[in-house]
């Protein structure tokens, strides 16, 4: 578990097919590593990743299937910044909210201004998403805690301050940009439960790693 606040701002420092999977190195900046060991959970850019081999400037990670599905590495090279955090322990200040570094879709930028010091982001969720997005609920953007300012269907509002601009990849975000979505994983366990016994019916997914390299999801 995570809280979305941002700990350091990394660099993907080399993203390699490895069969079904992708090796992502990452170049983890001024994150403190000192107490991270093989197996520990570090949220990059909002995606829990498994340590399995620590470089001295960073990490590498395995990313799956399902990892490349639901979120945007898919989309990234080389040279993509991403927001970093170690896992929370039994002594750490709760300051965002409880993020679990599951993502559920990928959003995109549709809009930016300026308000006065802070800057409103509006961004639109997949339509399936929605009805999770709550105005003064929480939401994890890339990682990133932020609070829902106004929703307008499938879209949501961000107002974000400077310093939180500064210490994460915020300064990044354009129009057009694709960034990681995680609802509250209380509304999500809601859903579930309200499913009663049609929780137990089963869904199956199509998507494979060919597909996703036919349409372009693999560069």
């Amino acid at each position: 578990m995570f809280t979305g606040i941002i700990e350091a701002v990394g660099t993907l420092a080399a993203l390699q097919p490895k069969g079904e999977d992708v090796s992502v190195r990452v170049k983890s900046g001024k994150l403190d590593l000192s107490d991270v060991k093989l197996g520990d959970s570090i949220a990059t850019n909002g995606v829990c990743l498994t340590v399995v081999q620590l470089t001295g400037d960073g990490y590498v990670a395995d990313l799956s299937l399902e990892t490349l599905q639901r979120s945007s590495f898919a989309h990234y090279q080389a040279g993509q910044k991403v927001n970093l955090e170690r896992a929370l322990t039994p002594d750490t200040r709760l300051g965002g909210h409880l993020v679990s570094g599951h993502v559920d879709g990928v959003g995109e930028i549709v809009s930016v201004h300026q308000l006065g010091r802070a800057k409103e982001y509006w961004i639109k969720a997949p339509d399936e998403l929605a009805k999770y997005i709550a105005e003064k609920g929480s939401i994890t953007v890339d990682g990133i805690s932020l609070t829902v300012n106004a929703v307008d269907g499938a879209r949501f509002k961000l107002t974000i301050v400077p310093h939180t601009s500064a210490e994460t990849t915020v300064l990044d975000w354009q129009t057009g940009v694709k960034v990681n979505l995680e609802v509250d994983v209380i509304a999500r366990y809601l859903e579930r439960l309200l499913l009663g016994d049609k929780a137990a019916q089963s869904s199956q997914s199509n998507i494979t790693m060919d597909m996703l390299a036919r349409n372009g999801f693999l560069r």
